[in-house]
């Protein structure tokens, strides 16, 4: 199987890593020092139990031109970094190509292919322009909802925090063999790939958290065992939570589990700092529009109020701006 990685951050180097381990002919879409450290020596994984995984047969280059079609396109990354890089996604799809989206946040094709009155309907948070759905034929995608915690530590190097979970689903809520094969694949890497019928519910449970864990991770400095654990940010949490979930039901949406329990899911992954804070650290835009103001704009479409969730919103879009403007790289030392 042919596979592109568009985007060889933390996530999309350990997929692409572990995927060149096992045999997969591999191809990262990677820029400056990473790129030429996976030309160099592959992609290279350090999982939870300090074992080194090598993805030493993975290629990299700039420009999806230079890849040429693949079976499988992994999008792996942020949700606002998609617009830029989708003018040239052709490049990598033949007919049958499938492309495996990985962001977090409610995607651009939440309501592509889902039977309803909102069937069809864009998401302005996720695709400012409607490019993104104008240039990717909702046929070819395949929805993930990523659910490991993993940084980049160096120029191609890995280090996987903790997990191993890529729920896979079709938007259609079918299982086509194709799906099949890229959960296969996935799982011979030495990952878990579970296929469920309902991805939109899946897409909503990770959400959950990271609404509200995220900003609030980026406004305080707190890492995920720090900002649950403390009573004010928790309460505030679980408020942020609710109003989403009054909003996930009415689309349709049921969550498996409680608030209380994805909460105690987040505190076990222990004193890591969430991807935006890490963003927000390294002078980097910050993934706030997928993860929040798309709540907020399905808010508005339900007629369900969101005041907490409105408000972090403000909060972070302001700390954002500022940083941005400043140039600043705030970062926090914990002890």
């Amino acid at each position: 199987m042919k596979v592109a990685i568009v985007g060889a951050g933390a996530i999309g180097g350990y997929v692409g890593g572990l995927l060149s381990a096992a045999g997969e002919d591999v191809t990262f879409i990677a820029r400056g020092a990473n790129l030429d450290a996976i030309q160099r020596r592959g992609m290279q994984v350090v999982l939870e139990d300090g074992t080194e995984v090598s993805g030493s047969t993975a290629k990299a280059c700039e420009r999806p031109s230079e890849a040429g079609p693949q079976d499988v396109v992994y999008l792996t990354v942020k949700a606002h970094q998609v617009t830029p890089i989708v003018p040239e996604l052709h490049h990598l799809c033949h007919e049958a190509t499938s492309v495996v989206t990985m962001q977090n946040g409610i995607p651009w094709w939440y309501f592509q292919r889902l039977d309803g009155p909102y069937d069809g309907r864009p998401v302005k948070a996720a695709d400012p322009d409607g490019s993104i759905a104008r240039l990717i034929d909702p046929a070819r995608i395949v929805g993930s909802v990523v659910y490991p915690a993993a940084n980049l530590v160096a120029p191609g190097v890995v280090h996987v925090v903790e997990g191993k979970r890529f729920t896979l689903g079709e938007l259609d809520g079918t299982e086509p063999p194709r799906i099949q094969a890229i959960s296969s694949s996935l799982t011979k890497a030495g990952l878990k790939a579970p296929i469920t019928n309902d991805i939109r519910s899946e897409i909503w449970l990770k959400l959950w958290g990271n609404l509200s864990f995220n900003p609030i991770s980026a406004l305080t400095g707190a890492t995920l065992v720090d900002l649950v654990t403390y009573p004010l940010t928790r309460e505030l949490c679980i408020a942020m939570m609710r109003e989403a979930e009054q909003i996930a039901n009415a689309l349709g949406v049921t969550f498996r589990v409680g608030i209380d329990r994805r909460i105690a899911g987040a505190e076990k992954v222990g004193a890591h700092k969430t991807s935006m804070l890490q963003d927000l650290e390294q002078g980097k835009p910050l993934e706030l529009d997928a993860l929040v103001g798309s709540v907020v704009e399905l808010g508005r479409l339900t007629n369900i109020p969101t005041p907490h969730i409105d408000a972090v919103y403000a909060c972070t879009s302001l700390l954002s701006k500022t940083a941005l403007e400043q140039g600043n790289r705030l970062a926090v030392a914990h002890t």
